[in-house]
């Protein structure tokens, strides 16, 4: 794992990572915003990557809260969106911390996992344009985000301790 923080080629940095339990991300909800989440989705040693059609990248399923929704809700929709997958039975991995550029703010992010036994058949969507399975193990290419990449890695070694 890298040394935090670690920018991406927009400046934005992700610069926390901590383990948190359903009822510590609860109680961080009830104080602060979460405005996002993101999924990490493994197979065997491998975790899911999405391509983003909009920022033309390889990064973790997720999006923004709707309104009314839970940092759960967020993910679970999510993932179904961008890949077909309805998976609501997710774990809570962790919360990221990010400073982001553009606008500039620091933002938190609830991070979930989930792994499967099998490949599922993954959905195309407007969002997600391709798949691909990739093991933290191996280098991150220059299209992947290097902050979701990261975050993968400390997921996975998180559920292997």
């Amino acid at each position: 794992m890298a040394a935090l923080p670690i920018r991406d080629r927009a400046g934005n940095a992700l610069v926390d990572f901590r383990s948190v339990t359903e009822q510590e991300l609860a109680c961080l909800v009830e104080q602060v915003i979460v405005p996002a989440s993101l999924v990490v989705v493994g197979h065997s040693d491998a975790v899911l990557m999405i391509f983003d059609s909009w920022r033309k990248q390889w990064e973790l399923p997720g999006g923004t809260q709707e309104p009314g929704e839970t940092p759960r809700e967020v993910a679970v929709r999510e993932l179904r969106e961008e890949t077909g997958l309805h998976l609501p039975d997710l774990a809570v991995a962790a919360v990221a911390e990010f400073d982001l550029t553009k606008p500039e703010r620091r933002e938190l992010l609830a991070v979930y996992r989930v792994q499967l036994q099998v490949v599922p058949r993954l959905t195309v969507s407007d969002e997600a344009l391709d798949f691909r399975w990739w093991k933290p193990s191996e280098p991150v290419s220059e299209d992947m985000s290097p902050l979701d990449a990261e975050i993968a890695k400390r997921v996975v070694g998180t559920s292997a301790a």
